[in-house]
């Protein structure tokens, strides 16, 4: 795991290694084992090194036997050990025990179809000297970065974080409106947007192909058509079936040559992780982390312990007091790039932090709740399409007498649930999860926002539908609405907001997660199964449950889903007040020309006096403000 950086120039000029030398110095938190580079006509290419397989070998970037290919890769190969036999069948000779080199002679092989083998989660760059081509590319599922953007005489500066572009002296720094704007809706900013303006994100699953005169982004990987609710396995069969491939999965991602644990949470995700390794080794020899809060609303850490137990982990546990938490929040607004909304992105920090003292790769459950259907809005669709069919003064009703309820301050309260449920359910399927998810609705936005320069308001709600339009059509989202919902879950919320907290987070201490949920070969397997396997008989996650059980405490499997929760809504009327009060204060607001000054204090205001709970918009206005004095001020 590591960071990389680069840039190729228009024909004929020659690259500057003391730019690639910068651009690679700011991700040295991604790889703090080592540094090198390539620099030959017009191309530059860095690499920052986390060594964890081949430590003694893999240095980067790596060239092909006669120097005409070179690469430099962020990520890990999980099939690296059946390619590369193929590989060497075919006269290829390797140098180094490094998953790296079986790239560049993939590359040579294949050309840039090479992605479409590839099992892993990578971020990585290809130089073809004899071509001239620069081949940018990213996995399928997302769990990797990459940056980009052109440079004006033609050429294109690229890095695993915006840190890495913006120090290319031809890349400016403006703020794009629109993305802030999507950032407000969304709480992140989705794919191939970023908050730069000019500085795109390549999409999971996409290749990107620069040439001289040329630059082409295209989609390798499409998710696989799903079954249709005909003829099919019994249950209990495919569970068994599930459950081999799942031990596969986190077989060939345990492949490391330095120490290796688990995040363990206590929740069914990682819990099913610490189980299949525990099948695959000796569980005295795995190692499990979890950290616990001293406020017990919010602390998970006896059901994680009771997990390590009844396996049988090397288990490591680490108590933080809440307070500790939003100490956080200056440093993680330089090291995040952009706005970023996810408050569990702060004890994500804090559990790689504590990991990392004792290994340098950490196994975590990601990706579940979006292939197998685990979050509470997934069960929320039903009870949506049942109050959509109410007449309209039944809802007013509702919606009159929810309103009144007090507001309770706690994590995932009941009031706090009702009301969030209500913001979206009367919407249409793909804007209903939004509004479940997100900060600010379209209306909302609009009285907020001030109009910039060209009197242009973002039109966010008309993007999202355009999105779902677009999903509709994807093979892996027809045949019912739990699919539709699963396939933008995966296409949005899956990459831009989990997978960007967990690499953040994580490499910001220089540790490597994976996520054996989103193995190549297992996506394949879920991804054909009918909705029916994955939530039904009001179970979340049905398949993944009757896997695990008997494997795994009776109460992990049944306990409801309560996610990484930080007190936010408490902080912002009592320890953060002081900092929200200032950061949005109105006349630093007017200065910055951006957001109406009153709409937030409104919010300020019911916040604090307890009249509302504005917990997320006013979380997701403090983090850009953050971010704003670390980038922009």
């Amino acid at each position: 795991m590591c960071g990389i950086a680069g840039f190729v120039n228009r024909a004929g000029q020659q690259a500057d290694r003391a730019i690639v030398e910068r651009m690679t110095a700011v991700l040295a938190h991604r790889g703090p084992d080592g540094e090198g580079f390539y620099c030959a006509g017009p191309v530059a290419l860095g690499h920052r090194r986390l060594s964890i397989i081949d430590v003694t070998g893999g240095a980067q970037p790596m060239a092909n036997e006669n120097g005409t290919i070179w690469v430099t890769y962020n990520g890990e190969l999980y099939n690296e050990l059946e390619i590369r036999p193929v590989l060497e069948a075919k006269g290829h000779r390797y140098q180094t025990v490094s998953d790296t080199e079986s790239l560049v002679h993939l590359y040579e092989e294949d050309g840039v179809d090479f992605v479409r083998r590839l099992n892993g989660m990578f971020a990585l760059a290809i130089w073809d000297q004899p071509r001239q081509r620069l081949v940018l590319a990213r996995d399928r599922m997302g769990q990797k970065p990459l940056f980009y953007a052109e440079l004006p005489g033609g050429g294109l500066a690229f890095g695993s974080e915006p840190k890495a572009v913006l120090c290319h002296p031809e890349v400016g720094r403006e703020l794009d409106r629109d993305s802030l704007a999507r950032y407000l809706f969304y709480e992140y900013i989705p794919a191939p947007h970023s908050i730069w303006r000019g500085l795109w994100k390549l999409p999971r699953g996409h290749v990107l192909t620069w040439e001289p005169g040329s630059i082409r982004v295209a989609r390798y990987w499409q998710s696989p058509a799903l079954a249709t609710d005909g003829e099919e396995e019994p249950f209990e069969q495919v569970g068994g079936r599930f459950w081999n491939s799942f031990l596969a999965a986190v077989a060939r991602h345990r492949r490391s040559d330095v120490p290796l644990g688990v995040f363990l949470s206590g929740g069914v995700d990682s819990s099913s992780v610490a189980a299949a390794l525990c099948a695959i080794e000796p569980a005295r020899n795995v190692h499990t982390f979890s950290i616990g809060f001293k406020e017990p609303d919010f602390d998970e850490s006896q059901q994680a312990r009771l997990v390590a137990n009844h396996l049988g982990t090397d288990h490591h546990e680490r108590t933080f007091a809440v307070a500790q938490v939003y100490e956080l929040l200056p440093e993680v607004a330089v090291w995040l790039d952009e706005p970023f909304g996810d408050a569990s992105i702060l004890p994500t920090h804090l559990l790689s932090r504590f990991a990392r003292s004792e290994v340098k790769v950490a196994l975590g459950g990601d990706g579940a709740d979006e292939l197998l259907a685990g979050y509470p809005t997934f069960a929320a669709e039903r009870a949506a399409w049942l109050y959509r069919r109410l007449p309209r003064p039944a809802r007013a009703l509702a919606e009159a007498a929810v309103g009144r309820l007090p507001v309770d301050h706690r994590n995932f309260s009941f009031d706090f649930k009702l009301k969030q449920f209500l913001r979206g359910a009367a919407e249409p399927l793909a804007l209903a999860h939004q509004r479940w998810l997100g900060s600010f609705s379209g209306p909302e936005l609009s009285r907020l926002l001030l109009r910039g320069g060209n009197g242009r308001l973002f039109d966010v709600e008309a993007e999202h539908l355009a999105l779902a339009e677009a999903l509709a059509a994807c093979p892996g989202a027809g045949i019912d609405p739990l699919s539709r919902s699963l396939a933008l879950y995966q296409e949005t919320y899956l990459p831009e907001d989990i997978l960007t907290k967990v690499d953040r987070a994580s490499m910001a201490c220089g540790l490597e997660v994976r996520a054996p949920f989103l193995d190549t070969g297992l996506v394949d397997t879920v991804q054909k199964l009918p909705a029916r396997f994955k939530y039904g008989r009001n179970v979340t996650k049905r398949l993944l449950k009757s896997a695990v059980c008997g494997k795994l405490p009776s109460s992990t499997l049944s306990r409801p889903k309560r996610g990484f929760g930080i007190p936010v809504a408490r902080w912002l009327r009592g320890e953060l007040a002081p900092l929200l009060e200032r950061l949005l204060e109105p006349g630093r607001l007017d200065r910055q020309g951006l957001f109406r000054s009153e709409e937030v204090a409104r919010r300020i205001e019911e916040h604090r006096s307890g009249v509302r709970d504005h917990r997320k918009p006013l979380w997701t206005l403090l983090m850009f403000q953050l971010w704003y004095d670390a980038w922009l001020a």
